[in-house]
């Protein structure tokens, strides 16, 4: 079972993905990215997130790269759990901004 949901804050949207993502749940991901095109800064909270396969990971990247050329402050908080172990294997957790909880992502885009 998953859940991708999004709540506004003041000044930046957060879309929250808990359970499992993959490819049949990526195109309701990517649609949370599109509802919230518009918003100059992005927090994506994965904190609840069990699993998640290359094609949920592509549709994550895509976004933080097109919201990145447009100059959209973004923030990824990542799971604590065995779903992390895919953004170690592929070096993202080094490479995206990170942040290890959902009120720091937002503290740090509101300093930003």
């Amino acid at each position: 079972m998953h859940r991708v949901s999004i709540q506004d804050t003041v000044g930046s949207a957060v879309v929250i993905a808990t359970g499992e993502l993959d490819a049949f749940v990526a195109p309701e991901l990517t649609s949370a990215f599109e509802e919230v095109d518009g918003n100059a800064r992005l927090v994506v909270d994965l904190d609840g997130v069990s699993f998640m396969d290359s094609t949920a990971l592509g549709a994550l990247v895509r976004v933080a790269r097109e919201r990145e050329e447009r100059g959209v402050e973004f923030r990824l908080v990542l799971p604590s759990g065995s779903a992390r172990r895919i953004f170690e294997i592929t070096a993202l957790d080094r490479i995206l901004p990170i942040a290890p909880d959902r009120d720091t992502a937002l503290a740090q885009l509101a300093d930003a």
